[in-house]
């Protein structure tokens, strides 16, 4: 999963979103210099990760990306995920998008002190082009997709992904509407 279902499984306290966040910014940290309930956070994204990146369905969402995707089929099969969460955040968390990604926002900006370095980095960029609720239509996720093509080791043109989920969209929401109450049962017996 993305950024918004990373968060979205978190415990809801400001560290436990950030920390669910931060799985994607902490290699090379100290993990014991970080708040323990951000360490918590962080190694329930990673066993998300492991959870999701291993399970058929997502395999299958996988599957229908064009061969010449494969290096990228992982993360682009998170973002469009991550894109079915937003565009219909309210019926899966029983609030508005726009309530979350303020808390998800708030949160960033009043422990920026304390965010492993990369995060800090990248945080100030993600709120000023809102990532969050750019996830919730396809103009927004190419946008999303163009910056992490910036970001890429060899220049790759993301974006152009979504050719594929408009082809395959009726699929790719199947796919996620049959993995994602197993990933919220999977996340919440992890926090038992």
């Amino acid at each position: 999963m993305n950024y918004l279902a990373h968060m979205f499984v978190s415990d809801g306290t400001p560290e436990g979103l950030i920390g669910n966040l931060a799985g994607d910014f902490v290699r090379g940290v100290d993990m014991s210099s970080l708040p323990e309930s951000m360490q918590t956070g962080i190694e329930l994204h990673r066993a998300v990760d492991r959870f999701t990146d291993s399970h058929p369905v997502v395999m299958r969402s996988r599957a229908r990306l064009p061969e010449h995707w494969r290096h990228y089929r992982g993360v682009l099969v998170d973002v469009f995920y991550d894109h079915f969460l937003a565009r219909d955040f309210h019926a899966h968390a029983g609030e508005p998008l726009d309530d979350f990604v303020e808390r998800v926002y708030s949160a960033l900006d009043a422990h920026r002190d304390s965010l492993p370095p990369r995060l800090q980095r990248a945080a100030p960029g993600m709120i000023e082009r809102d990532w969050l609720r750019a996830y919730a239509h396809i103009e927004g996720l190419e946008a999303v997709l163009q910056g992490m093509s910036r970001r890429a080791r060899r220049e790759v043109a993301l974006h152009e992904s979504t050719a594929a989920l408009r082809e395959h969209y009726e699929g790719f929401k199947q796919d996620f509407e049959s993995f994602f109450p197993e990933l919220l049962k999977f996340a919440s017996a992890q926090s038992v």
